[in-house]
Order: C-alpha cells, then structure tokens, then sequence
C-alpha cells in the first residue's frame, strides 16, 4: 500500500510539474507573439507617438511575407506542445482564439493571399484612403509623418503590383469580371483639386496650437505630395490594371480553377467558418435554410393581404416608391432614427454596454458605386474615434426602407458596434483577444442581432419583418452560393438567381454582393453558420431552464471574453446553460 500510494503521490507530482511547465510555456508563448505582433502593429505604434510607425506601410516585400510566414508557423509549432488540460479559463480561450489564428495562418499563408490583394470594393488599392481617415493629427512631427507616408505610397503600391505580377504568371489572378469596379475606384481616388483628396483630410484642419505659417507650410507640402507623388503612382496603378492585369485576368469565377485551388478551397471554409467542416455539408446546410426561410416569407406575405406570386411580390417591393427614399438625407435621417430606436433597447438585452458611441456616416462617395448596403468601421477611443455606421446612399432606387431595420441591427446595434466595442475594452486579456475578429463569430453575432429585432419589437410591419428575412435569405443563400462558385462550379448568373428567386434585396445589390463573393472566396460562408449556432445555443437554454433563463446573461456570456472560434463558443455556453440547471 506504502508503495501504491508512493507512486500515486509522484504521479500527481509529475502531473501538476507539466501542467506547471504548460502553463509557464503558454505565458511565454503569448508575451512572445504580443511582442511579435506589437511591433508589426504600425497604427498603434503612430497612436502611441512613434513616428518611425507613422511614416510606414505594412511591409509587403516578399522578403517580409516570407518572414512574417515563418514567423508564423514557428509559433505554431511552439503552441503545439502546450496540453490544454491544465489552463484556467482564460487562458483556455486565449489558447483557443492563438491556436485558430496561427493554424489559419499556416494553412493559408499570406504569400498566397498577397497574390490576390483586393476584392471587389477594396483592397491594396484602397487601403490608403482607409487610412487617411483614421489619421489623427495632433502637432507638426505626425503632419510631417503623414506626408512622408504619402511619398512612400509609390513604392508601396509598385510592389504590390510585382506580386501580382507574379499572379499573373502562377494563373493567380482575380476574375476578369470584377477587375474594372477597381479600375474606377482607384480612378476616383485621383482628384486634380488635392483638397480634395481623402488624403488631404488629416491636413485640413491641423492643430490650432501651430501657427499659421506651419500650418500652410504643411498643408503645402500635403498638396505637393499628393499632385506630385500619390496621383501619379495611381495613375501608373490604374494604367497597369488597364493595359496587363484585365487582359491577364482570368475568364472564371470560382477559385477552384487557379491552380490547387479546391485544396485551398476547402481551407478557406475551414478557416471563415472555424469549423472543420466541407464544401458539401455547408452546400446542404444552405439549401435546408433556403427551403426554411422561403416558408417564413410565404407566411409574412399573407399576412401583408397581397395576391400575387412571390415573385409578383418582390417586384411590388423593388418598384413601388413608397419603399425608397428620396432623397440621400431621408435615406440618413432613417437611419439615424433607427439606430436612436435601438440604442433605447439595448439595457434590455445586455447587463454590460460600451463606453464607445457610434455615429451614422454615409458611404465615401469614391467607394459607393461598388460598396456594400451598409458596413461598420470600429472606432479607437484612443485616438479619439467613434464607430461609424455607414450607409449607402448611392442609387437610392436600390436601397429599400423595408430593410433598413435589420441593416441597422446588424451594423450598429446591438450588432458590430457593440460587439466590437466591447471587445475594445476588456481588461486583463492579451491585446490580440481584444483586436481579434473572428469572422464567423462576428458575423454570426450581426445576423443575430437582426433577429433579435423581434424581441425589440423592432419591426413595425409586415414588410419590414419580411426585410429581414430577406436579409437571412441573403446569407442563407450565400452558403449555396459561395459553395457553388468555388467548388461545384457555378456560373455568375446562377448565383444571381438564388437572391433574385428567394429574396427582396434589389438587382444592383445582388450584383455588387456576388461580385464579392467571386472576389472572395469562403467569406460569406461565415454569418450563416455563426447565425445558426446562437440561435440553436439559445433554444436550448432556453428549454432546459425555462424562467430561469436570463436572455441578458446569456449575450452577455456571448460577448465577455471577445471573438472566439465557434466550437469553442459552444463548448463555453453549453457549460454555461448545464451549471444553470444544476
């Protein structure tokens, strides 16, 4: 017995020695990427003062990318001798957000990516823009900064095009058919009037502090830079993209014809999903929602008193002008009203809110033409910026009233800006938890929140509930779409025909929103499958433990530790709903 409980004793010993040893080599694993990542986190750097960050563009030479892709798979393979056995909770989910980035990561490397660097309404191309807006200018060293940034912008831009110079010769190229959507953006970046240029914008209105010689003397060496520098580097781009890339572009849609393209395929659904799931079974998850949702709509159109066909019913909602706006401020002033509305429910649905507020922006009219309905952009109350709820007012005939309630939902809140501002703000976590977006986590958390608009009581009629099915139609469809495109061979106009059968949304959206799913692969696979999870999740908490039930709780357990992986977020909620019930 003496022995037994000897050799039980050092068992144990041994045990919590590597569950130490796990431990102590995670921590060092997480200091070690945040410092990896800290220093290649150039907008923060600039935030916190270092203008050696400010003048820089991320470093996309290949000797970077290939750096940075080592870099990667070394973490890795360090991660990978860690158990999680003897990690808190915490560090469970932090282990499980790492182990998710650095395995896409290794299957998808950016040297592949970098080969393919914009999708149909953004990219390389325009990544400077975005920047500009975000530039906060506070003295005269960040103005000279921005500057400098501008005149490297050049040489930024021509090695982006090397890359896609090799593209061309690997038959890695984007289709033909979104290519001239990104000729006129980066033509309407051009303006002969700099002050007229976004990159104009973290010049205009420079710090009172500096005198007016300083602050003309900057602005004119803003301007210069911009006539003499930046437009003639786009428009080199542009000419490049006119006379080699859209002769060179491919004539297919799916990514399954570049070359080892359905092996990458199916690691693109891995990754926008965070689940080890198939090409198939996400094909056949989307036509049993198509077939779900479409009985839903039949039932919202009896009740709106219509006789007619579906299809007579979404060309009543596309035509009618009641359904539009018009003008864009009414399109805004909506919106707006909309988003005050459920700003007014949001203590309802949660415990914890942010301190972060949001504003309502139209869409930059040089991305318009080519953009999405609405979109989010996070704000940094660092540097002093809100969220900002972006709605297109571009071709108002396009852009229905009926949905522009689930459009508020998802992008606002208690979608994006919520979720993501809280995540902004969590303590006691490593920075990469709280800068992390997890795609099928976020997006899923959106479409959510469209539904809950019926505990909001957010949808004042008929037509504007069947908005937001047609909204869970939209990507509903998408897990038939973006699978049909990419692996089972889909033609443009097949995919058309999914949103333009089942759905409301309006021909010029339909077309802007395939185009993207042409130009990026697996992403729109990500809201659905997120979407269907909480949904379920819910469900099941809610029977097991009725009254006891807390809906408040139960987003608030959603969103407290950030963007996680789906499969940890299940594992993390079924625990939560099973200690309720005991």
């Amino acid at each position: 017995m003496r022995q037994l409980a000897a050799g039980i004793a050092a068992t144990l010993l041994l045990t919590a020695s590597a569950l130490a040893d796990d431990n102590s080599a995670f921590a060092t694993l997480v200091a070690d990427y945040e410092a990896w990542h800290a220093e290649r986190n150039l907008s923060a750097r600039a935030r916190d003062g270092d203008l050696e960050a400010a003048r820089l563009w991320r470093d996309v030479s290949p000797e970077g990318v290939a750096q940075y892709d080592e870099d990667m798979a070394r973490f890795y393979a360090r991660l990978q001798t860690i158990s999680l056995d003897g990690l808190d909770q915490t560090e469970r989910a932090s282990f499980a957000v790492l182990e998710y980035l650095l395995r896409s990561a290794v299957e998808l490397p950016r040297a592949q990516s970098m080969l393919m660097p914009f999708l149909n309404d953004s990219g390389f191309h325009t990544e400077a823009e975005y920047a500009a807006m975000g530039v906060r200018v506070r003295n005269a060293a960040e103005a000279e900064a921005w500057i400098d940034r501008l005149s490297a912008l050049p040489d930024w831009l021509d090695t982006h095009i090397g890359w896609m110079e090799r593209a061309i010769e690997e038959g890695w190229t984007q289709p033909r058919i979104i290519v001239p959507g990104v000729i006129s953006q980066i033509d309407a970046q051009i303006k002969e009037n700099p002050e007229e240029s976004t990159f104009f914008m973290p010049l205009a209105n420079l710090p009172s502090s500096l005198s007016a010689d300083e602050r003309e003397g900057l602005q004119a060496r803003g301007r210069a830079a911009i006539l003499e520098e930046v437009n003639p580097a786009l428009e080199r781009l542009k000419n490049w993209f006119e006379t080699v890339y859209l002769p060179a572009a491919r004539e297919s849609t799916g990514i399954s014809e570049v070359p080892g393209g359905r092996a990458y395929y199916r690691a693109l659904v891995r990754h926008h999903t965070t689940l080890d799931v198939t090409p198939e079974e996400i094909h056949q998850t989307g036509l049993a929602e198509v077939a779900r949702v479409r009985a839903e709509m039949d039932e919202v159109i009896a009740r709106t008193g219509f006789e007619g066909s579906f299809a007579e019913f979404t060309h009543y909602l596309r035509t009618d002008p009641r359904f539009y706006a018009q003008s864009e401020m009414e399109l805004m002033m909506r919106a707006s009203y909309l988003a005050k509305l459920a700003d007014d429910a949001m203590p309802a649905l949660f415990n914890h809110l942010p301190r972060l507020p949001y504003g309502v922006r139209p869409v930059p009219a040089a991305l318009a033409p080519t953009y999405t309905t609405g979109r989010y952009w996070a704000g940094d109350a660092a540097s002093g910026r809100a969220g900002a709820y972006l709605v297109n007012t571009y071709a108002l005939d396009q852009r229905p009233l009926y949905e522009l309630p689930a459009l508020t939902l998802h992008e606002a809140v208690p979608g994006h800006h919520h979720q993501i501002a809280i995540a902004q703000e969590l303590e006691d976590l490593p920075d990469f938890r709280r800068q992390t977006y997890i795609t099928a986590f976020g997006e899923g958390w959106g479409l959510y929140s469209e539904f809950l608009g019926l505990d909001m009581g957010f949808y004042e009629d008929p037509y504007e509930d069947f908005g937001r099915l047609s909204y869970e139609m939209w990507r509903a469809c998408r897990l038939v779409v973006d699978t049909g495109i990419h692996y089972f061979g889909w033609t443009r106009e097949e995919a058309e025909a999914c949103f333009l059968e089942n759905s409301a949304l309006s021909p010029l959206n339909i077309t802007n929103e395939v185009l993207r799913y042409i130009s990026w692969p697996g992403q729109a696979l990500a809201y659905k499958t997120g979407e269907i999870m909480l949904r379920r999740l819910r469900r099941e908490g809610e029977e097991r433990l009725g009254e006891n039930f807390d809906l408040a709780d139960f987003h608030d357990t959603i969103l407290e530790e950030g963007a996680l992986p789906l499969s940890y977020l299940e594992e993390k909620l079924e625990a939560w709903i099973a200690e309720r019930e005991g």
